[in-house]
């Protein structure tokens, strides 16, 4: 078996061989850095990605001087993991952070780290969503980031959590005193990384800095007005993979989706228009990707965690000027999110820490892709939270290639598709005996990547146990059952029968005549126009949350009316 410390000290090896001796403008200084991060921003979206929808005349003109990573991916794709992998270079069992709200602490340098120790200044503005909730339900979403648990950054006016994006607060320096960005958060956060790049313009060290913007997540209807205005009644083109009855859905909400991506592409005019104000453009690498995409009812369903391309792929453009045939390029390699601190470093010649697990992309080829790297990227989830509980998604390892995705659930083989014969992925070919030399080629290559990282696959309680997170509320949402709209694959998570309760679905509770007559009497408010996030979670998780105010006699009592009801 290849060690975890094997796989890294051969990439680093790779990675020095290319990278030093980088001077980007002639004059030894390195380049400054500049890292956009949108959140939840899947891959499709975006006008130079053939979305007829999205109104990105900026970024696609970035994208034409840039390095357009076609199969960029976030191979966990969900909020903390996949922000843990950026700033660490490793997978999500290696750095901890595999579900929302576990505090980040790597055992080796961070991003911000491995610059600021090179002469780089730091700096971070936006969503941070590392510093963790110990308690398991969110408890220091709103709290003050200790300096010594921001990994390095120095300049810092950050939040753990906030998608209030017209009420948006943020934390200052040194200063504990919470204070509020002026309107829409992401115009006012982009004003200051202005004035952080202006006010750094002149000095003789180098800078890196990251910007990372709440929207487009959801809540969707919350841009600017003249941007909501802009999709009010507009068309919106549908992939193919949204199914019929949830049409009006999907148009509603990525018409609010569109409108934030339309300001977050002004906002990315500011930036660029910052670096030729100050003469700074030739000498800063600007990259523009996100965190994870969302699935926005492709396939029926909602929100991001799953295997397929709406919620994994993300766009990833590096403009490196000076970076010899990365000017309006494309590369197919398989990127990934534990690869993009390496990549970053490789391309300024800082040497890469031997505690990153990913690859160093920065000598890729547009034209035949090579480089040091594996033929595909790691999918994976060690355990399923929150809406992966809700359509019943067991935990699962997978490896996308440039053509294959294929996916291993915990129970066996779940999915594979060609993604080039099938681009919206409505054809799982798992499992068919037609397929089943790629199938098989593919598992070994699935078999390689579990080697590689030390991933014994094992059922996500026993992480939970061993690492106490079993009091975490996002792993105890109520499991429910989907199929797949064209017949092809059904959910992976077990249901354990029996009766109605306290601990069952809102939304399962709500179809069901009787428990919505008993829920009218007793906890009204669950009834009357609830928000649409609660239908899946239960009423003891609401009251865990505290979302709702109710005692647990009361839930008790509630156990047994809604445990009456035959089903």
């Amino acid at each position: 078996m290849i060690t975890r410390r094997e796989f890294t000290g051969g990439l680093l090896a790779s990675t020095l061989a290319g990278s030093l001796g980088c001077e980007a403008d002639g004059t030894g200084r390195r380049p400054n850095v500049l890292f956009v991060m949108g959140d939840e921003w899947r891959g499709q979206a975006l006008g130079y990605a053939g979305d007829p929808n999205a109104h990105t005349p900026t970024i696609d003109r970035f994208a034409a001087q840039s390095m357009n990573f076609v199969n960029a991916i976030a191979g966990c794709s969900v909020c903390a993991p996949a922000r843990a992998s950026l700033l660490t270079g490793q997978y999500p069992l290696t750095h901890g952070v595999y579900i929302n709200d576990v505090p980040l602490r790597p055992d080796g340098p961070a991003l911000a780290e491995a610059f600021r120790d090179a002469g780089y200044s730091t700096g971070y503005i936006g969503k941070w969503h590392l510093h963790g909730s110990p308690d398991g339900r969110y408890g220091r979403r709103d709290a003050y980031i200790p300096e010594d648990r921001r990994l390095g950054f120095e300049y810092w006016k950050a939040a753990e959590v906030s998608h209030d994006y017209n009420r948006s607060f943020y934390y200052e320096g040194a200063d504990r005193t919470r204070k509020y960005w002026d309107g829409y958060d992401a115009l006012a956060q982009t004003e200051d990384a202005c004035r952080f790049v202006r006010d750094r313009s002149r000095s003789e060290n180098p800078y890196f800095l990251v910007l990372s913007w709440g929207p487009p997540h959801f809540p969707l209807h919350t841009a600017p007005e003249r941007y909501r205005e802009s999709y009010r009644d507009r068309h919106i083109v549908l992939r193919p993979n949204v199914p019929e009855e949830h049409v009006e859905i999907a148009t509603s909400d990525l018409r609010g989706y569109y409108a934030h991506i339309a300001a977050l592409d002004d906002c990315f005019a500011q930036l660029l228009a910052v670096l030729e104000e100050t003469g700074t453009a030739d000498n800063t690498i600007v990259l523009f990707t996100s965190d994870h995409g969302d699935m926005m009812e492709s396939h029926g369903l909602k929100y991001k965690l799953y295997p397929w391309n709406e919620s994994v792929c993300v766009p990833l453009l590096i403009r490196s000027p000076g970076r010899p045939g990365w000017q309006g390029a494309k590369s197919a390699a398989n990127i990934d999110s534990p690869d993009i601190m390496p990549t970053l470093l490789g391309l300024c010649g800082i040497p890469v820490p031997s505690s990153v697990e990913g690859r160093d992309f920065s000598r890729v080829s547009p034209a035949a892709d090579e480089g040091p790297a594996p033929e595909s990227a790691f999918l994976n989830l060690p355990v399923p939270i929150t809406s992966a509980r809700t359509y019943g998604f067991a935990e699962y390892r997978g490896v996308r290639t440039n053509r294959y995705t294929y996916v291993r659930s915990i129970s066996g083989p779940w999915l594979l598709y060609d993604n080039h014969a099938d681009p919206y992925q409505m054809k799982n070919l798992c499992n068919s005996a037609e397929h089943a030399e790629t199938q098989q080629t593919l598992e070994v290559e699935l078999g390689r990547w579990l080697d590689r990282l030390q991933d014994d696959f094992r059922p996500g309680a026993s992480y939970l146990r061993e690492d106490k997170l079993e009091h975490f509320l996002e792993t105890q949402f109520p499991v429910g059952h989907v199929e797949s709209p064209w017949g092809d694959w059904e959910s992976t998570l077990p249901r354990v029968p029996g009766p109605l309760s306290t601990e069952s679905a809102l939304g399962e509770l709500l179809g069901i005549r009787a428990a919505v007559a008993i829920l009218e009497v007793e906890l009204p408010e669950l009834t009357d126009d609830p928000m649409w996030w609660w239908r899946s979670l239960s009423p003891r998780l609401m009251q865990q949350f505290g979302y709702i105010d109710v005692t647990d006699s009361k839930l008790r009592a509630l156990d047994e009316k809604l445990g009456s009801i035959p089903l």
